[in-house]
């Protein structure tokens, strides 16, 4: 639980509190009592200087495969989301916002909180969004700002900057670990308000970590702000419609997907021993088997060898990547998941794999199954 005096924060807009829900100009619009302003904060700003930040470390466990397991956030890192229309991302965003928590190896994992920033979306959205945290009682640890669609432009404009300014109080004047989540943005804002520099962390104080979704029109990758959002941030998780028709929730694209900052950030007592191997393995046999189902369309009959690798493809999207909006899956059961899967190979074809953790973790798993 977090004490009073992180429950009391003073914001852009008199006290803003977490558990509370407040408009794109920072003003509480649910229904709770306002408390006297104390000060105020300029969502104005200029950005902390970056030479004071420490490299992003630790990790924020969101409960969902397809992330944890493949696509780690760091605490401090900015990782983006893009997607288009039509695709669940504020969906995939509320069980984020839901589910995250720093992992438990991170000496602080109980400052944390999360800024969330739902901007131009419908009533019946925002409701859902407010009425879900409530039920799930993860509103407690989380500002809600919602700019509605038939709000003022300058709002939708405002909305991100008081999330951040905010997340900035929690985290350098609190010393808070802060997720803030903003749904949905244009790309070229993170260079027009200087958004992405407003994500790391800061020596002997918190940090905060960005999770921008943007929505690419007519998911239309060749558009250059793609390119920008990609070179400012530090990773991207990206929604396939593909997935997506196909039922899969959440319909993550591993193939396009990555994180730049895992790296030496996932392992022994960071997140499991055998973490970075299983992700290389998991992808490369995944890479494999998409390779070989357009090949299929295209040759028509596949050798033996060949047919096992489709079917880890399959096997992988279906057992994986999709779960339940909400399932909050711990990080072992992501780890164990994906070498249950591993199962379907042959051991020859683990490549990617120290023998150490084959015979730890794969091994037992096979039972009387062949081991070639």
């Amino acid at each position: 639980m977090l004490s009073d005096e992180f429950r009391a924060m003073p914001g852009s807009s008199g006290s803003l509190m977490l558990g509370r829900v407040l408009n794109g100009r920072g003003e509480h619009i649910d229904g709770g009592l306002l408390e006297d302003q104390r000060k105020s904060v300029d969502i104005n700003e200029t950005p902390v200087n970056y030479h004071s930040h420490k490299a992003p470390s630790g990790f924020i466990q969101t409960g969902i495969s397809a992330i944890d397991g493949l696509n780690p956030i760091v605490c401090g890192q900015r990782m983006a989301i893009f997607s288009t229309s039509g695709l669940p991302h504020n969906r995939l965003a509320a069980q984020i916002a839901r589910q995250a928590i720093l992992n438990s190896n991170h000496k602080e994992h109980e400052k944390f909180a999360v800024v969330f920033a739902a901007i131009g979306i419908s009533f019946y959205e925002a409701s859902s969004f407010v009425e879900d945290f409530r039920k799930t009682g993860s509103l407690d640890r989380t500002i809600l700002y919602i700019n509605l669609a038939d709000d003022p432009i300058a709002e939708r404009a405002s909305a991100p900057r008081q999330a951040l300014a905010t997340a900035e109080h929690l985290a350098f004047v609190h010393g808070m670990h802060v997720l803030v989540i903003l749904s949905e943005i244009s790309p070229a804002c993170i260079y027009t308000d200087a958004m992405y520099e407003r994500a790391g962390r800061l020596k002997g104080k918190g940090s905060i970590t960005q999770v921008p979704i943007f929505t690419m029109p007519g998911n239309d990758k060749a558009n250059p702000a793609y390119d920008l959002a990609c070179y400012a941030t530090d990773g991207q998780i990206v929604l396939s419609h593909h997935l997506h028709c196909k039922g899969i929730y959440p319909p993550v694209d591993a193939l396009p997907s990555m994180s730049r900052l895992m790296n030496n950030r996932i392992g022994k007592e960071k997140t499991r021993e055998d973490h970075a191997d299983l992700i290389n393995q998991l992808f490369s046999a995944y890479v494999r088997g998409k390779e070989v189902q357009e090949l299929t369309i295209v040759n028509g009959a596949l050798i033996e060898e060949d047919k096992i690798f489709a079917a880890f493809s399959d096997a992988f999207e279906d057992r994986y990547v999709r779960q339940s909006e909400y399932e909050n899956r711990t990080l072992e059961g992501t780890l164990e998941t994906g070498w249950d899967i591993l199962t379907m190979l042959p051991i020859k074809e683990l490549n990617r794999i120290r023998d150490a953790y084959i015979e730890r973790y794969l091994k037992p798993r096979m039972g009387d199954l062949p081991l070639t």
